[in-house]
């Protein structure tokens, strides 16, 4: 591990902080080019019919209308990156109520809208498949038949019907261990589906040029992902697509795949302008990627001291009509179903599962949270009826440094336990109830940071000038434009201020696996820390052959380049890089790539990820009040406790346990897309409740630092774990408060009030 520098650790502000607050700053929606078209998109009305006929003449008709594309006009565009199941634009049948079949591109969005509004779809329906019971009965209708015929990534396991994929965990003799046991517990828990709601939505502008090459700009999470994405879904050769990233105003994981992008392109190529979409709040909540809801069968066998023997899951994840990341997601269950403990014997099922909704996809810690709040609640569940106390059934069964992960891992760096104490001093767990009514809870997470490399670019002008080019995009969360710029700063002696940022164009700066997974700061941060070392070496060479001392005499500080032993040997960044006789100074290059993390290949099938890299672990504890005649459930107290690695800034560290806790909270207690009959029935910011202000105590965030081997001085990941564990910690204090399980969320007043009469919660 490298020396800290002086400007980690403290609270800078962050390098695009002055364009936001003043206005000055991009978004997406702000971008536009010469000439720019508007495009909308015609959606469907039924969940799933067979599409009968299609006359776009009106829309033709429509003054302004430039284009009108149906899936005639796009056959073989197919989408989803694990398997290619989603066409553009759909073409003989419809399986959600939204789906878009056809596009318009217009002068005006007036006009565009308009059009799509002319167009008249004839639809023969067909049944319905609703949730996942409905998917998985003996006579479900099959809402793929057409799936042999699909591209398919090899890892993927799938045993037919409506399973998209099915992974699988095994380890040890669960049969043998459930036998033995002194007590077993089974339980069935309920997720819904819920919105990533950022406040930008999905935008995208695509302009091609008169040589073919497609150039979008679009407000997008993973750029190479996205270029990727579009090359292969559009057929366009790798090198004639390019993805230059705008401002994004959020995304939560809702941008890691192409979604307006290609509709913007095709329109493009139809009309030979450039062409910008923009989707309304009713489009994002009724047909983009939410996270899945689930349904998780849980088991779980206990010895009479409380230890902890053997776990047996289902999680069955409601994937929508389209794969999106559903594979990677049932992953992600395997791994967190467990909980950071340890076990003799394991049996995980994932499955992802075809229903006629919107296509779910990645969403802050993807599958963690269902599969959080099933083990979470179980595990309070477990301690209230042996009464133990929730905390020291926690501490007895957490894994420690050298224990195994759910799948072999040998674990390092393992910090439940201080996250545990952390959590529990701050809440006051110790003290004396607050009386009838009241009560308190406690959840327990772990996460990865996940790998695969990013790259950076260090260039040191002849003016002095500093630029960090990196692939790494901001999404808002402030670990490119605070954390990175404060980790290259420091290695090279200067002031974050001093430095500029370019970042997230798949032309101009080099690779960068995506904001993802946690993973931006360990990361890039650790390419910039690269590029700054070689920036470094080819300073101190060039300044000791001109100052006649060794290279390894030198220091950079406060923007100068010194001889330690003599304070008169100094020259200036612009000294130096007018010392190289390029005219264009001096560049630095870093790449850097997680090892990946051993674990046991057998123990699992059909997944995505076998292990987690970088784990950290995370304790949340809250102290709610319940009203016992209303069921009406407010939240008093919420305190996160997560380990961190190492703080590098600790305002927008602090941000991020904060922020992914009230989303954590609104998934717990309010939010929920409502379908009836395969329609969503609360496509607004009116009908789908998200927390404000006034129902959130303030957060109290305690950041532990176990540091990690590979992070830079020690950070891991942070931005994800906030948001996974409120609702079971929401949940066990309700129950702590009621004595009644609520085993199926949001935790609503109804739902309250039922489970204290003794009804179906």
């Amino acid at each position: 591990m490298t020396a800290i520098p002086e400007t980690v650790g403290r609270s800078s502000g962050r390098l695009d902080g002055e364009a936001k607050i003043t206005g000055r700053f991009e978004y997406g929606v702000d971008a536009a080019r010469p000439g720019m078209l508007w495009a909308r998109l015609a959606r469907s009305t039924q969940p799933h019919a067979r599409i009968v006929s299609i006359d776009t003449s009106a829309a033709l008709a429509v003054p302004g209308v430039y284009a009108v594309l149906t899936g005639a006009d796009t056959e073989g565009f197919v989408g989803s990156r694990y398997v290619r199941d989603e066409p553009i634009l759909a073409t003989g049948t419809v399986r959600y109520a939204g789906e878009p079949i056809a596009a318009v591109a217009a002068d005006t969005e007036e006009a565009a809208e308009e059009a799509c509004r002319a167009i008249v779809v004839e639809y023969e329906s067909l049944p319905v498949v609703e949730s996942v019971d409905d998917a998985l009965a003996e006579d479900a209708p099959i809402i793929h038949p057409e799936w042999e015929s699909y591209w398919v990534s090899p890892i993927i396991n799938r045993p037919g019907g409506n399973v998209v994929s099915h992974a699988t965990l095994r380890r040890g003799d669960v049969d043998a261990v459930f036998a033995t046991a002194d007590r077993v517990f089974e339980d069935t828990y309920e997720v819904p589906l819920v919105h990533q709601a950022s406040l930008e939505g999905r935008v995208a502008i695509a302009e091609v040029d008169d040589d073919g090459k497609v150039h979008v700009w679009s407000s997008h999470q993973y750029p190479w992902g996205l270029r990727q994405d579009i090359s292969d879904i559009l057929h366009i050769p790798l090198d004639d697509v390019r993805v230059t990233v705008t401002g994004v105003g959020g995304g939560f994981g809702g941008k890691l795949y192409a979604g307006v992008e290609p509709y913007c392109i095709v329109l493009a190529l139809a009309t030979g302008r450039p062409v910008k979409l923009r989707l309304t709040r009713e489009e994002e909540l009724t047909a983009t990627s939410p996270r899945m809801g689930a349904t998780v069968h849980l088991r779980t066998a206990v010895a009479s001291d409380g230890t902890f023997l053997a776990r047996e899951g289902r999680l069955d994840y409601d994937s929508g009509a389209y794969a999106e990341s559903s594979p990677g997601v049932v992953s992600v269950g395997l791994m967190t179903l467990p909980g950071p403990y340890r076990w003799q014997a394991l049996a995980v099922d994932a499955r992802a599962i075809y229903t006629n909704k919107a296509g779910c996809g990645s969403y802050r810690g993807p599958g963690a949270p269902q599969a959080v709040f099933a083990g979470e609640s179980q595990v309070d569940r477990i301690a209230r009826e042996m009464g133990i106390d929730p905390l020291q059934l926690r501490l007895h069964n957490a894994v420690r440094d050298g224990d195994q992960g759910p799948t072999g891992q040998v674990l390092e760096g393992v910090s439940l336990v201080e996250t545990l104490h952390a959590a529990a001093d701050k809440i006051g767990w110790d003290s004396a109830g607050a009386g009838e009514g009241r009560g308190r809870g406690l959840s327990c997470t772990w996460w990865t940071t996940t790998g695969l490399p990013s790259s950076a670019d260090l260039r040191l002008g002849e003016d002095g000038s500093l630029v960090l080019v990196t692939g790494a995009t901001e999404i808002g969360t402030g670990a490119v434009m605070a954390g990175v710029a404060q980790i290259c700063a420091g290695e090279l002696g200067v002031d974050p201020g001093d430095l500029t940022i370019e970042s997230a164009d798949t032309e101009t700066t080099p690779y960068d696996f995506g904001a993802q997974g946690s993973r931006t700061m360990v990361a890039a941060g650790n390419a910039a820390i690269a590029a700054a070392s070689d920036l470094k070496d080819q300073m101190f060479d060039l300044a000791a052959a001109k100052l006649g001392c060794s290279p390894d005499d030198l220091e950079l500080a406060d923007g100068e380049v010194r001889d330690r032993d003599d304070p008169d040997a100094v020259l200036t960044l612009a000294d130096v890089a007018r010392l190289a006789g390029t005219g264009n100074g001096l560049v630095g290059s870093g790449t850097y790539e997680q090892p990946g993390t051993p674990f046991d290949t057998d123990s699992v099938v059909g997944a995505m990820i076998g292990a987690f890299n970088i784990p950290s672990f995370a304790t949340h504890a809250c102290e709610v009040s319940v009203d016992l005649a209303t069921g009406e459930v407010s939240l008093d107290r919420y305190v996160i406790a997560q380990d961190v690695g190492k703080v590098v800034n600790p305002r927008y560290c602090e941000g991020q346990l904060t922020g992914g806790a009230v989303q954590g909270i609104g998934q717990a207690m309010f939010e929920e897309i409502v379908y009836r009959d395969g329609h969503v029935q609360n496509p607004n910011f009116t009908d789908y409740k998200l927390p404000t202000m006034a129902d959130l105590p303030p957060i109290e965030a305690v950041m532990v630092e176990v540091p990690s081997a590979s992070g830079p001085y020690g950070a891991k990941g942070v931005g994800e774990q906030g948001v996974i564990g409120p609702p079971p910690a929401i949940a066990n204090a309700v129950r702590d408060a009621t004595g009644r399980a609520i085993r199926r969320l949001p935790i609503t007043a109804e739902r309250v009030w039922a489970a204290l009469r003794g009804e179906e919660s």
